[in-house]
């Protein structure tokens, strides 16, 4: 029997047990093997798809390959980002500092690739020695004549400054350096949308078709100049909510841009989010040309999900993602599939995300913070799921257990968001969770008939 540990009870709930709200917003239990990443993870995979600027890793090079090119976000032109460029410090750098060969790399690369701006990541170890990034970084730009922006992304500063907070403020530097001349006034900035896959793509061709036009996608197929000239748009529509709320609470507040979170992920939520913007600007023409693509589109996909629904229907479902936004979207694309989501979990959310998982799952549903392998696969096996979807770090325990994965991580190659999206997440739950090789498997070859056994 698979036990919890005691220090985390609180961030375990189940839907109907109890009404107290479920503890998040706090440190991981030491031991407990938790499924985040580390603060530099998170800046780097946040600013990563801005394609035309240089990211440099000042710190060891198991930090750079650690995250090197895991995102699928694709670049309709530059590809310097795909490269991961390190100052890979030794023990002779710790010992003595690491600042001069940081602007020798820096310099040498800047010359060489003349990017649009330069974002250098601190890790663990430079905040161990104490390295002034951001002395370095200053002289390099005055050098230079470009943006050099250090990214305070060492694990062990000893604040609540999280990676996505790194990253928004130094992504923030570039923010009202550029023009808006060619801004117009029915017009938005999409936060948090890392195109995936090209899903950047797909949404900038809805609102493109409705009259919308989008300014920066942040940073999703991103360029320097895009993030210049933002703050000259008039609406904010935040993807992902973990990543990118702290920027646009500082676009804002400076700016006077409201936002609103929306999501891209299935039917429901891409439809809604298309709304939300045409009703924002109360264009007449606008929202009758969103209700016209809408409807289409729904057209296109539903005979298609209508019969994945039938051949899913009783199929549960685990989740395990980093925001809680990402969650609400899951369980409410599985409902459309007919699929049960009996474990649903997030790494980054907070007690108003959990109050709203909490009112949109199903009685019973296992609701976890910040969870780690043990506890996930001690849930797997109670609720006996059919389909376990999460990113790489779940993908082994998915496998050992015997239960089939859907990868819905940055690492993945299919896209996933807006109405195309929809139908490749159906047929990818459909030949996952319906696969006969999992008859086999040890959990369930005792309930398998002679019928399905294998045949000599």
């Amino acid at each position: 029997m698979i036990e919890i540990l005691a220090q985390r009870q609180g961030q375990v709930h189940r839907k109907g047990e109890s009404a107290a709200p479920l503890v998040c917003d706090r440190k991981s239990v030491a031991g407990s093997v938790t499924q985040r990443a580390c603060a530099f993870c998170g800046s780097r995979v946040v600013l990563y798809p801005i394609a035309d600027a240089l990211h440099v890793v000042h710190g060891p090079i198991g930090c750079a390959v650690y995250n090197w090119d895991i995102r699928g976000a694709l670049s309709s032109g530059p590809q310097l980002h795909r490269n991961s460029f390190c100052t890979d410090l030794q023990e002779m750098d710790v010992i003595y500092g690491g600042e001069k060969k940081l602007k020798q790399a820096l310099c040498e690369l800047i010359d060489y690739y003349k990017p649009k701006a330069a974002f250098v990541y601190s890790t663990c170890i430079v905040g161990v020695i104490g390295d002034d990034v951001q002395a370095v970084c200053k002289q390099v730009e005055q050098e230079k004549g470009i943006e050099v922006i250090a990214v305070a992304s060492e694990g062990f500063r000893g604040t609540k400054k999280t990676g996505y907070q790194a990253a928004c403020e130094a992504a923030y530097n570039l923010v009202g350096t550029g023009s808006t001349a060619a801004v117009g006034p029915h017009s938005i900035n999409i936060l948090g949308d890392f195109n995936i896959a090209g899903e950047s793509w797909l949404i900038r061709r809805y609102f493109e078709e409705v009259g919308i036009q989008i300014v920066a996608t942040i940073t999703g197929d991103g360029r320097v100049d895009d993030l210049r000239r933002c703050h000259g748009a008039k609406l904010n529509l935040v993807q992902c909510s973990g990543s990118m709320t702290h920027l646009a609470k500082l676009l804002e507040r400076d700016h006077k841009i409201p936002m609103r979170r929306v999501s891209f992920f299935g039917l429901e939520d891409t439809a809604a989010a298309l709304y939300e913007a045409a009703k924002f600007f109360g264009d007449p023409g606008i929202l009758a040309r969103t209700q016209a693509l809408v409807s289409r589109e729904i057209a296109r996909v539903h005979p298609e999900l209508k019969n994945y629904r039938a051949k899913l229907a009783g199929k549960k479902a685990a989740l395990y993602v980093g925001g809680a936004f990402k969650a609400f979207s899951l369980v409410r694309a599985l409902r459309t599939l007919g699929v049960k989501t009996v474990l649903a979990g997030t790494q980054t959310g907070n007690a108003e995300d959990y109050a709203m998982l909490r009112e949109i799952c199903d009685e019973g549903t296992v609701i976890v913070d910040d969870s780690n392998p043990v506890e996930l696969a001690k849930f797997i096996l109670e609720l006996d799921v059919d389909l376990f979807i999460g990113g790489v770090k779940e993908r082994p325990i998915a496998y050992k257990l015997g239960v089939g994965f859907c990868d819905h991580n940055h690492e993945r190659k299919i896209p996933l968001a807006g109405f195309e999206g929809m139908l490749n997440f159906a047929r990818e739950v459909y030949g996952t969770a319906v696969s006969p090789v999992w008859k086999y498997v040890p959990r369930r070859a005792k309930g398998a008939t002679a019928a399905d056994a294998p045949q000599p």
